[in-house]
């Protein structure tokens, strides 16, 4: 990429923020992760293959998955006109990544607690995989807050680190659409159940890219904390508590939130995570949300002044 591309490489990252934040997710069946959930959903059956075939099966149609998805992304990179790519690119980088949507199911839980607990139970479970028919409120809470911090680094971070990263070879719009593909295949395939050989790929590819987006939202979270005042507790709760949560990555990031925001996570039988000095249902909740918008505006702003910066110093 030549050093001019990287000024509107930077814009489009920021402009998809603003996107995001007027637009949302729309329901569609046509949105393009809704179009990838049902490809997946297709070829994500265990049933249509023999035991000693679902490995095998798994690795090529998680390549074929995040090579049919990316093809558009890169296409409309390499050879969109640079006003073109201007006006289109914010749109197709916002499609790999979700904000106000994540905000708007956490707080759409928290009101839905306020018509009962069962409304609550229905709601959540737009967020997370777990059984949620015995939580009690509390509970409820945390798995939409813990889905909420977790995707702060899926979600958020992550995809857009790596369109910052692969812009600089031209490449920022196909790398955010291979993360959004493998993230939505570990969602849908990432289980230890019947879909454990079919789905062992995509769970090792989303922990691999996963990697060092999380480590970078767990430092952002810990700076955010200290400005905050409460760097010590998310500190001594990160380094406590980051490896009680299965998976090399949502642990580190929701010890930190919860240590920071003196709260407690808990999945029941599977793990506990913070002390719980606030509550969910009063300021806890509401320092969670101030967490994310901080972390994704100051991590958005990095990005996007990062590649404007180095285009002013190649020219």
């Amino acid at each position: 990429m030549v050093p001019t591309d990287l000024i509107p490489a930077g814009a489009v990252l920021l402009l998809a923020l603003i996107v995001d934040r007027l637009i949302g997710d729309p329901h569609s069946a046509f949105h393009p992760v809704a179009l990838v959930g049902r490809f997946i959903g297709w070829w994500g059956q265990p049933e249509r293959y023999s035991p000693w075939l679902q490995r095998a099966a798994g690795v090529v149609f998680w390549l074929v998955t995040a090579i049919v998805f990316a093809l558009p992304f890169f296409l409309f990179g390499k050879y969109a006109p640079w006003l073109v790519f201007l006006i289109g690119a914010p749109f197709l980088l916002k499609c790999c990544f979700a904000w106000r949507s994540l905000e708007e199911h956490a707080l759409g839980v928290a009101q839905a607690l306020d018509s009962g607990v069962d409304a609550g139970r229905e709601r959540v479970k737009m967020m997370v995989s777990r059984d949620t028919a015995a939580l009690d409120p509390d509970h409820i809470r945390s798995a939409a807050y813990e889905s909420m911090t977790e995707n702060l680094n899926d979600s958020i971070v992550a995809p857009l680190f790596y369109y910052a990263v692969f812009s600089l070879w031209g490449l920022g719009l196909a790398a955010a659409a291979v993360f959004r593909a493998a993230n939505t295949m570990d969602a849908m395939l990432g289980y230890k159940d019947e879909r454990l050989r079919l789905g062992w790929f995509s769970a090792r590819m989303d922990d691999v890219f996963g990697y060092i987006p999380a480590r970078i939202t767990t430092a952002y979270l810990l700076a955010w904390f200290a400005i905050k005042g409460t760097f010590a507790p998310a500190w001594k709760t990160m380094v406590r508590d980051g490896k009680k949560r299965p998976g090399f990555n949502g642990g580190i990031i929701m010890a930190a939130m919860a240590g920071g925001c003196g709260i407690r996570f808990e999945k029941p039988g599977v793990y506990t995570i913070g002390d719980g000095t606030r509550s969910l249902a009063r300021e806890g909740g509401a320092a969670i949300l101030s967490a994310v918008r901080a972390v994704t505006l100051a991590f958005a702003a990095t990005a996007a002044g990062t590649l404007i910066l180095l285009a002013w110093l190649i020219l």
